[in-house]
């Protein structure tokens, strides 16, 4: 399966239905859902940088400085993200803190929660203040759902089998 930002989604749902009738879990390292979390972690940190390299900080000469890879464990076992880097070290994410190595339990469901529900805009945003635990600026907001929500449509229209096995 392609675990860069272009998840096949034909692969997932695939490899979803292969897990769910075999009673596999669909989270952690290779559950078929670590992509989607991995997935919205590295937008949501993406958006996060782009928030903070605004006009004034710029000015200063900061910039992106690569990204680097970061291991976080979860309830479910471990998912690999990129965490983004500023040439000043000025950056600090509020969805993956630095040096922060374990996802919260509730921040974890909640992120998958989000691929799963049909969601308002205006719920999303109010879910991901709840995910933050603290509060968020409108544009950083705003940059994160607008990176989501094409993925939230496509995940949402994908072509449903027509009989599913219930465990």
């Amino acid at each position: 399966m392609d675990t860069s930002n272009n998840i096949n989604r034909a692969e997932l749902q695939k490899k979803v239905l292969e897990q769910f009738r075999s009673g596999k879990s669909l989270f952690g390292k290779d559950g078929a859902f670590a992509p989607l979390l991995q997935e919205f972690l590295e937008a949501a940190l993406e958006s996060e940088m782009e928030t903070h390299l605004d006009e004034e900080e710029r000015s200063t000469g900061n910039r992106k400085n690569g990204k680097q890879k970061k291991t976080l464990k979860t309830s479910q076992g471990s998912v690999e993200i990129e965490t983004p880097r500023d040439r000043s070290s000025t950056f600090e994410p509020e969805i993956v803190k630095k040096r922060e190595t374990i996802l919260a339990d509730n921040l974890e469901s909640k992120i998958i929660g989000l691929y799963g529900l049909g969601m308002s805009l205006r719920d999303i945003s109010n879910h991901i203040k709840e995910m933050y635990d603290t509060d968020i600026s409108a544009t950083t907001l705003s940059s994160i759902t607008d990176r989501i929500i094409p993925h939230l449509k496509e995940w949402q229209n994908r072509a449903l089998e027509g009989v599913y096995c219930i465990a």
